[in-house]
This record gives structure tokens, sequence and C-alpha cells, in this order.
């Protein structure tokens, strides 16, 4: 549940923010598209037609050859959230995953207004649901509302998401994507590849419980989303397995987002918020 005193400490973060870290998400974007900005970016040769006032006219000077000065367009980012709801966020307590990477997905939102940038959130599971991007505090007030009606629950469909997102995506944006993203690595990999080239920050977010199986002996342990039981024993030998294994998939989800220079978080819901947040905005 996002309350009014995460939003209050959210305040108190952004005043303390410029401090600590460098924020991707300051200042005004550049797009790939050549026009009259205000940075630098290159020369080429005058053309018949081409805007005299872009002549620079100290390197004719030197060379007796006309060149403008190419600039490129200041553009504003946009700022896509993603969240998974799927019934396995609903783990953990007293915080569940879900709440605490709803808070990451407002956090960022919060940034994104600081910077008079239009940010458009998402929810996935079975179906996507999309709020078209805005700028402004109501829009955020309206993420609040809807994120603290959620009740996670159906499966993760990841790529189907992707998929389907991907349409919705214009000029070079900022994409963050929280979820547990325990799917298998396969459709991890295909849902990455098919985003192209942005800002990307995968953040994983765990429960401490789930992360390390504190738990053991005889346990009825059930799949949040099949509904599935499972009776088993809990050992020792089973836990170092568990952990094994979970800690292998980890590191292959890092892996693929190196290979394609997207940024990997991993968020387990026990570390303070705002510890989280220095840690992917330092990243």
């Amino acid at each position: 549940m996002i309350n009014t005193q995460f939003l209050d400490q959210l305040k108190r973060f952004n005043l303390v923010i410029n401090k600590r870290v460098t924020s991707n998400l300051a200042g005004p974007r550049k797009s790939v598209s050549a026009g009259r900005g205000l940075t630098f970016k290159d020369y080429r040769i005058y053309a018949p037609g081409d805007d005299i006032r872009l002549i620079d006219w100290k390197v004719y000077a030197r060379t007796d050859n006309l060149y403008l000065k190419v600039h490129e367009e200041e553009k504003n980012l946009v700022v896509h959230l993603i969240l998974d709801k799927s019934a396995s966020m609903d783990f953990g307590r007293p915080i569940s995953k879900f709440d605490y990477a709803s808070m990451i997905g407002v956090g960022f939102a919060y940034l994104a207004l600081r910077d008079n940038e239009k940010f458009q959130f998402a929810t996935f599971a079975d179906t996507l649901e999309i709020f078209q991007p805005k700028r402004g505090m109501a829009h955020l007030a309206s993420m609040v509302q809807h994120l603290n009606s959620i009740k996670p629950k159906g499966y993760s469909k990841l790529l189907d998401t992707i998929r389907q997102y991907k349409k919705f995506i214009g000029s070079k944006s900022m994409l963050v994507i929280c979820s547990d993203f325990l799917v298998n690595i396969e459709e991890i990999r295909e849902a990455l590849y098919l985003l192209g080239d942005h800002e990307i920050k995968i953040i994983q977010v765990l429960d401490r419980v789930e992360k390390e199986l504190k738990m053991e002996g005889d346990m009825k342990l059930k799949d949040s989303e099949t509904g599935g039981i499972l009776r088993t024993f809990v050992s020792p030998r089973m836990r170092m397995d568990y952990q094994q294994q979970l800690d292998a998939h980890c590191a292959r989800i890092e892996e693929v987002c190196n290979k394609l220079n997207i940024e990997y978080h991993l968020a387990v819901t026990d570390i303070p918020i705002f510890d989280t947040f220095y840690k992917i905005l330092e990243g």
C-alpha cells in the first residue's frame, strides 16, 4: 500500500538526490535527429537551400569551405513504468513484492515529473493494462490510486506483454520493468531482445524468505499462480539446492541484460526502499 508517509519521504528524497547521485533522469533528452538544438553534434558541407545562419564562419576563414554546424534536437524523454501484478507478486509480509515494486514505479514517476517529463505506466499479468503518458501530479495521483486498488492475481506473461507494449514506445525512451522474473529464462531473453535501443532498467523484486528459503521441516507449499499444492520436507540440503538454482536464474537474467546493455538490479523487500533507489540511480 502506497501511503502519504511514503509520498512525504519521496519529497524529502527528491531534495537530497542531487547531492548523493547523478540521476539518469536529470535534464532534457536528445533525439538522434539533427536540428537547431543547443548541443553541438557535427559539421557537414553547406548545400544550396540550407540556412546560412548555421554556417560556421570561423571554419570558412580557415579553410575557404562552407560548413554547417549540426546540432541535436532536444526532446523530453518519456519514462515507461511496467509493473508485474501476477499472483506471485503478492508474496511477502509486511510488504509484498507488488507493493515494493509499486513504490519503485511511483518513485521513478515522481522523478520524471520533477524534470517535467512524461511518464506512462502499465501493469501486467495475463493481460496488459496501459495508462497513457501525461505530465503533472494528477497523473501521479491516479497512478497511486490504481496501484493501491490492485489485488495481484493471474500468470506473469512477460513475453506477450512486451510484444504488445512495444507498439506504445515511440522515440528513444526509458523503460523501468519491475517483476520477480520467476519465468523461463528463454522467455525473458526473447522479451528483452524485442525492446530495442532504449534506456532500460530491469528490477527483479524478491522477498527475503523466497530468496533464501528461510524455512525448515514439513511444509505444504502452494503455487500462487497455479494453485497447485506441494507437500515436502525442507531439509538443509534442499535449501542449498534451491538457493543455487535461484541464484543461477538471477545470474542468467543479469548476463542477458549485460549482453544487451540493459541495467539489472536485484531488489529485496527487506531493504529500505530509498536505499534501493540510491543503488538503482547510482547504477
